[in-house]
């Protein structure tokens, strides 16, 4: 059976503004081996999934500075560290990123952003019956452009690889277990 390795020894390596860098001696169970492993501290971060009354999903396209490219994703972003709501967090988002707000909002689920070495979570959060009232508020560093998508061609998006940011996909793919009936959240 797996279990927990236990940590001996966690140190501070850096502070990079949106992560912080610790490095962890943990003992292998199986082996009694100590091994060193960085892992990357982070505020939790959400994806909004906004539909709009006829049925479209609201997206943005934007340079990912990481893959150098310009991805098609859903809005969202990091929560602040003082934020503990990632509906809040969504819905202020969505509405700085497109200048949409909406109805009903509510987690549609979260995973674990990347489990070998961050620490957070990223949540899902469904924004439904979305209309665009504001005009956008972006970050310093923001620069995106607001994208329609007819919902039923999202999976296509994806299968063709034209949504290609894993996070983004999971976001979908609770969206899609969500319309399937297989994913209950509360309303």
């Amino acid at each position: 059976m797996i279990r927990p390795w236990k940590t001996l020894r966690s140190e501070p390596v850096g502070d990079f503004r949106i992560f912080k860098i610790r490095s962890d001696i943990n003992v292998n169970p199986r082996t009694d081996k100590e091994h060193d492993f960085f892992v990357l501290e982070s505020v939790h971060w959400v994806n909004v999934i906004a539909i709009t009354p006829d049925q479209k999903l609201v997206m943005v396209e934007q340079y990912r500075h990481g893959s150098k490219t310009v991805e098609l994703e859903v809005p969202g972003g990091m929560m602040d560290p003082h934020d503990t709501d990632p509906v809040a967090t969504a819905v202020r988002e969505l509405r700085e990123e497109t200048g949409y707000v909406g109805e009903n909002a509510r987690v549609l689920g979260r995973v674990h952003s990347n489990p070998a070495i961050f620490t957070n979570f990223t949540y899902t959060v469904l924004i439904e019956n979305c209309r665009l009232q504001h005009g956008v508020e972006f970050d310093h560093g923001e620069d995106l452009e607001t994208r329609l998508m007819p919902v039923a061609e999202v999976p296509k998006l994806v299968a063709d690889e034209k949504i290609g940011h894993s996070l983004v996909v999971v976001a979908l793919y609770h969206f899609d277990l969500w319309q399937r009936g297989i994913k209950k959240i509360a309303a």
